[in-house]
């Protein structure tokens, strides 16, 4: 790059310091990651607007790696942000106003330049990708008080939520030592405010035939959620949905995610009518997660195989849970209508190739579909009495 472009471009971009970071530490940023060295100070050119940063520390050998801990925050043009390594807790803490004015001067006069790592512009449309409805409202809106999010927290957390045979296993690897690390700060720390999603449609009043039918058909959900805790306003939902998969470090996140995917994806009605252009936007939102998500390292050496997924473990959408069964009940509903919206078609048809490519699924047979009968977002469906 020419050198008076990328000094404008330092000018110009948001800067993180990050003070006395042990080597080996991982820090990232976005989609992009940084093993810590000798000279490394931090992260420069930052592009203004919502970021994720998050770090795990490692062993002396960096061959072991504690939890990870991420927080959210928007950057302004030209802004230094200061944060320095607590020794004891292994975390990054914020600086006394005084030393982060002192900090920041220093940057501006370049006096960390060489030991600041640039941001990688390339790749920024990937993370723009992943943050299209991110805001300052929403994660002021969800984030926990402190705003860290990890996983070391939540063990208590962990018992009460509910579990599919895969969330079992995973949660019995958490319990192992090494997560039980920080477990003295468990007890103060809480989780995110997500918005409470429903499961399943309860109803009095009503026929257990049309109380099944609302349950198959989980459209009136949606409604009721953006009504009662969104404003009405659908961007707030797409949003929330990304701020949970960014937050992916974190078990919560991850049910937070999985209950909104599984209650749009339970949807018969309204992507047809009304809501056709939120599903547009969950569509491609959800697209892009999977995509990003199950990126492959290019460290295989055999012609058929792409190396492991990047940031998410394929076991969570293995074919006998959640994911195949409603993305084959999306897939009839849009793919199979006489009359569908044009982008909604074409980022379903998308979506549905992203899916046989990344995982083999058979996504047109229509045999019957795999029910994981522990699973709470699963289809209710109420029995008759037998006459």
């Amino acid at each position: 790059m020419d050198p008076e472009a990328a000094t404008e471009l330092v000018r110009k971009g948001a800067t993180f310091l990050l003070l006395d970071v042990p080597q080996r530490t991982l820090i990232g940023i976005d989609t992009q990651v940084f093993s810590v060295g000798p000279k490394f100070k931090g992260i420069k050119m930052v592009p203004p607007g919502p970021h994720f940063v998050y770090y795990c520390s490692s062993s002396r050998h960096g061959n072991e790696f504690a939890p990870t801990v991420g927080f959210f925050l928007t950057t302004q043009p030209s802004e230094v942000i200061v944060r320095k390594w607590d020794a004891q807790d292994e975390r990054l803490i914020k600086l006394s106003e005084e030393e982060e004015i002192r900090y920041s001067e220093a940057v501006r006069r370049f006096e960390f330049d060489d030991q600041l790592g640039p941001y990688n512009l390339d790749s920024f449309g990937d993370w723009k990708q992943l943050s299209t409805y991110l805001s300052q409202n929403i994660i002021e809106r969800l984030e926990l008080i402190g705003g860290e999010v990890t996983i070391a927290w939540e063990s208590s957390w962990m018992d009460k939520a509910p579990q599919s045979d895969t969330e079992r296993c995973l949660m019995e690897q958490l319990r192992e030592g090494k997560f039980a690390k920080n477990a003295h700060v468990q007890s103060e720390r809480r989780g995110c405010y997500y918005t409470s999603i429903p499961a399943s449609v309860k109803h009095e009043n009503i026929s257990r035939d049309e109380l099944t039918a609302l349950n198959l058909d989980k459209t009136s959900l949606p409604e009721s959620v953006l009504a009662k805790k969104y404003q009405g306003q659908e961007d707030l939902l797409s949003g929330e949905l990304q701020f949970a998969f960014i937050a992916f470090m974190s078990l919560e996140a991850f049910m937070q995610w999985k209950a909104l995917v599984s209650l749009l994806l339970s949807c018969c009605d309204a992507p047809h009518h009304k809501r056709t252009n939120m599903f547009v936007k969950f569509i491609r939102t959800f697209y892009y997660q999977l995509k990003d998500g199950f990126k492959r390292t290019q460290d295989s050496r055999s012609s058929g195989d792409m190396g492991n997924s990047l940031f998410l473990d394929e076991a969570w959408f293995s074919r006998d849970v959640f994911l195949y069964r409603l993305s084959k009940d999306l897939f009839t509903v849009v793919l199979e209508a006489p009359v569908m919206d044009g982008d909604l078609l074409s980022w379903a048809r998308e979506l549905k190739t992203l899916l046989e490519a990344t995982f083999g699924w058979d996504l047109e047979n229509n045999a019957v579909n795999l029910i994981d009968e522990d699973d709470e977002f699963a289809p209710v469906v109420v029995e008759m009495d037998g006459s």
